[in-house]
């Protein structure tokens, strides 16, 4: 397969698409970057090849579109199956894997959204519920370095842009929604991805991204923020 049929189509802002670019660097893949104008001037040919959901990511390999960022990520797991592993090999632990990220994206997404787009009593209500879903989501962390054990693996990929935009949110907002006292392991853990090479080397800027977020902020509070 030739690597340089690989196309992603994202946003230099959107956390979905750098959890493919993390997923795509760890495989040592080469793959072409198509910067989207989001959320207001998506290109005719996303349109085109996502015309379903009309969001990014999307990956591009051989002519065949693939939107939905942590399917896209199995995808490249399966599809590059030489070298780094992002998935466990073990079954069990790989039904873990895909549990856990469908509880971060069922409980732990909405409420943290819920806290940066909403206020008074309804943010307070959602900070609630974020607390409780971070400190459930420790379990799946236990002792380990990792999500993935002693390297970052799939769980890694999917949550780990919440170690670096939550922060943002927070200073935003003016709130606290992982730290210390509710979720000791996972905040420790948002320091040792963010010391990661291939994480921290792929961050877009901090500054621009918190910019970023306070212009849209307006907008995502009438609308879901995009995938």
């Amino acid at each position: 397969m030739t690597e340089k049929e690989v196309r992603l189509f994202g946003s230099w802002a959107s956390a979905f698409s750098l959890r493919v670019e993390w997923a795509l660097k760890l495989k040592g893949i080469e793959y072409e970057f198509v910067n989207e104008d989001i959320p207001f001037n998506k290109s005719e040919e996303l349109l085109r090849l996502n015309p379903v959901t009309k969001k990014i990511p999307v990956l591009v390999h051989n002519s065949k579109p693939l939107p939905e960022s942590l399917v896209i990520i199995e995808y490249i797991d399966d599809t590059w199956t030489e070298g780094y592993l992002i998935m466990p090999k073990d079954p069990y632990e790989m039904a873990q894997a895909r549990f856990w990220a469908k509880f971060a994206e069922d409980k732990c997404i909405p409420a943290t959204f819920g806290v940066f787009l909403k206020e008074g009593e309804a943010q307070q209500k959602m900070l609630q519920e974020a607390r409780e879903a971070f400190k459930t989501l420790e379990q799946a962390l236990g002792s380990k370095n990792f999500f993935g054990g002693d390297q970052i693996g799939y769980l890694d990929l999917a949550i780990g842009w919440y170690a670096f935009w939550i922060p943002i949110y927070e200073e935003i907002e003016s709130v606290s929604i992982v730290d210390n006292k509710n979720a000791p392991l996972l905040k420790a853990w948002f320091s040792k991805i963010l010391d990661v090479d291939m994480i921290k080397t792929s961050l877009p800027p901090r500054d621009k991204v918190y910019e970023f977020s306070k212009h849209l902020q307006p907008h995502w509070r009438n609308a879901s923020p995009l995938k």
